[in-house]
């Protein structure tokens, strides 16, 4: 894993594994991984069905509103598009840093809701 375009904490090194990792397994077009504000993380798949489409970062949140998390820390979103924010945003507010990469893990840039 590669994140030399973008300089990442330790913390949040971690979260592109888990996302890596997720999407992988699943064999899904997106991973993404989510740290709240006690450190807890969640890592998600996007989920492609006839009658339910979530992308990855949406049920990251999902999975961290009904854990009963008060907001976030930081996100990873592996894809290949630009990722809807909104969740993030509604949920957690202004300026978390979400991170964009490849499904190789290799972070491209930064930024934030």
């Amino acid at each position: 894993m590669s994140n030399d375009a973008v300089d990442l904490s330790a913390e949040d090194a971690k979260l592109v594994t888990l996302a890596r990792a997720t999407r992988a397994r699943s064999r899904a077009d997106e991973g993404a991984a989510v740290r709240d504000l006690d450190g807890r993380t969640y890592a998600a798949a996007s989920v492609r069905l006839a009658h339910l489409d979530l992308a990855a970062l949406d049920v990251c949140v999902a999975m961290a509103v009904s854990s009963g998390s008060a907001g976030l820390e930081a996100a990873v979103v592996l894809a290949d598009g630009e990722p809807a924010l909104d969740a993030v945003r509604d949920f957690a507010g202004a300026g978390v840093p979400v991170h964009l990469g490849d499904a190789r893990g290799a972070i491209a840039r930064s930024l934030a809701t």
